[in-house]
């Protein structure tokens, strides 16, 4: 994983003394507010797993929502242990950084709990806990930020950033190829720079663009806030008067990015999103903007979580495998929403 500072959560608002004009109406149009469209597995699914069993505790950390996909995975969490007739829910705040997460999840740890299930501040800074959590004998399930070290979770389930990149680009060569676009210009407006994700987001799209023989044209890192999406979004348009495609890497920054190409007038060119926020698949579906194609990077991995937690904890495998107990590591394909398929990824939308 790459440098991160303590009190950097995945996604922060870090733009608040360098705001643009309009900032209230693009913080109005994010989805930081709780989800009201939970993306969970019923626990009358008719799955043999779904049926109540042993009772289980799990525990549960994420840092707090400031952004829509966090907000997403703590909503999707409870919501999904609320499922569960035969799971109690327990969670406790991660404070503002690794340092204050780690005596939250102490605390959690001194009340034995069955199954602790977390999105790490930072899984470089939480991997000690979690080596100390998997030796007193309490599965860890370890959330979007990797712990480096495989014996400090049970279970690892997270996102593919890598294949977002690869996702986006494909949609992009094929789009270019069909209109005929020999020597396309290219931009990306990533998210922060120093986060590994970011970095494994814009090497899945330039391997892939390099191998149709394309490339970047200009990329600029913003930082996961609409406010930041539009600042540097504002900077890539004035950088390039003419473009053909444009990789926005996520959704909620997207708003922003979106209000800079309206205030610009630009129509010339198509928009792929990333992440699979509800308004851009709404978006998308009617069509009615440049953005055509976003790529998921779905927060529904924490309703995966914790129904994998509970397995874990009454120690039952999945009934469509063969093998006895649960994966040790789970990676969500990046799949492509366009508006031919919009209409089926609506209820996975943050």
């Amino acid at each position: 994983m790459a440098r991160q500072t303590p009190d950097v959560s995945r996604r922060r608002f870090l733009a608040s003394g360098a705001a643009i004009g309009g900032a209230a109406l693009l913080a109005a149009c994010t989805s930081n507010a709780t989800p009201n469209n939970a993306q969970t597995l019923g626990g009358d699914s008719g799955n043999p797993n779904a049926a109540p069993g042993r009772r289980v505790i799990i525990g549960f950390s994420a840092p707090a929502a400031d952004h829509g996909w966090i907000a997403a995975i703590t909503n999707n969490a409870k919501k999904q242990a609320e499922a569960f007739s035969d799971v109690e829910f327990k969670t406790v705040a991660a404070g503002a950084d690794a340092a204050a997460q780690r005596a939250a999840l102490t605390g959690l740890l001194a009340e034995k709990p069955n199954v602790i299930v977390l999105l790490p501040h930072d899984g470089k800074e939480l991997n000690a806990w979690g080596l100390e959590a998997m030796r007193a004998g309490i599965p860890v399930v370890n959330l979007d930020r990797a712990f480096p070290d495989p014996a400090a979770y049970r279970l690892q389930i997270k996102g593919d950033n890598y294949g977002m990149g690869v996702s986006a680009a494909n949609y992009v060569i094929a789009q270019l190829k069909a209109k005929g676009v020999s020597n396309p210009i290219i931009g990306e407006i990533a998210g922060l720079d120093f986060l590994e994700l970011t970095q494994e987001r814009s090497k899945g799209f330039a391997d892939t663009l390099k191998a149709a023989g394309f490339r970047v044209a200009n990329r600029r890192a913003a930082e996961f806030t609409a406010d930041t999406g539009q600042r540097e979004a504002t900077q890539l348009l004035q950088a390039l008067p003419r473009m053909d495609a444009l990789w926005n890497h996520d959704d909620d920054q997207g708003i922003g990015v979106l209000a800079a190409i309206n205030a610009a007038n630009r129509k010339e060119f198509f928009m792929v999103g990333g992440a699979g926020a509800l308004k851009a698949i709404q978006d998308i579906q009617a069509d009615n903007t440049v953005l055509k194609a976003t790529v998921t990077y779905s927060p529904s991995m924490a309703s995966s979580a914790i129904s994998l937690a509970r397995l874990i904890g009454q120690g039952r495998g999945m009934s469509d495998l063969v093998e006895l107990q649960v994966p040790k590591e789970i990676v969500l394909a990046s799949e492509t929403i366009t508006k031919e398929n919009a209409a089926n990824y609506l209820k996975l939308g943050f």
